[in-house]
């Protein structure tokens, strides 16, 4: 199973893409998509950029499902549209090429990948690093990214192995305790 993880951000956003086989995890890209060159006010285009860009990652890897960091509320309600609206692109570039989009917090990151929830980025880039085998930090977007398909492959496994002996049906009331998967 090839999977692509998404942390959306409306300046930068990162994408890593993991081979699953079996419980062996194997790396095949990361990188990320960014709208720095773009004015700030030309909010539209950054998001075609943005838009256009994970179409682009979709249609070069091929992955099979795709995971996205689901994104809570700041304390600058403008810079949280904006990411919302950023989040929304991305959410909806992987959808209109046919991709399963599962949903998982930064603290569900970083307790799959690192072990704990209150984790730093550097952490993260050092477990992410050590569970790839790769030669270096991946940088810190593309790092979230790729512990997002990590998190992803650990827990579908986990989900596949439950459904098959038990109804599992979407509940509103614990989309956020537990992850969201559509």
């Amino acid at each position: 199973m090839r999977i692509l993880g998404i942390d959306p951000g409306l300046l930068t956003t990162g994408f890593g893409v993991v081979d699953r086989d079996g419980s062996h995890l194997r790396y095949v890209a990361s990188g990320t998509i960014t709208t720095g060159h773009l004015d700030s006010r030309l909010l539209p285009q950054r998001l075609k950029v943005l838009f256009d860009g994970i179409g682009e990652v979709v249609k070069r890897y091929e992955p099979d499902v795709s995971a996205c960091e689901i994104v809570f509320v700041n304390v600058d309600p403008q810079a949280t549209l904006k990411l919302g609206q950023a989040r929304g692109a991305c959410l909806t570039a992987l959808v209109v090429h046919g991709l399963e989009v599962a949903e998982y917090t930064a603290l569900q990151l970083k307790k799959a990948v690192v072990g704990h929830g209150k984790a730093s980025k550097p952490q993260v880039q050092e477990m992410v690093r050590r569970l790839l085998e790769l030669p270096g930090l991946p940088g810190k977007d593309a790092a979230d990214a790729l512990g997002l398909a990590i998190t992803h492959a650990q827990v579908s496994q986990s989900m596949q192995a439950i459904a098959r002996v038990a109804d599992l049906n979407a509940r509103v009331s614990a989309a956020y305790k537990a992850g969201r998967s559509y």
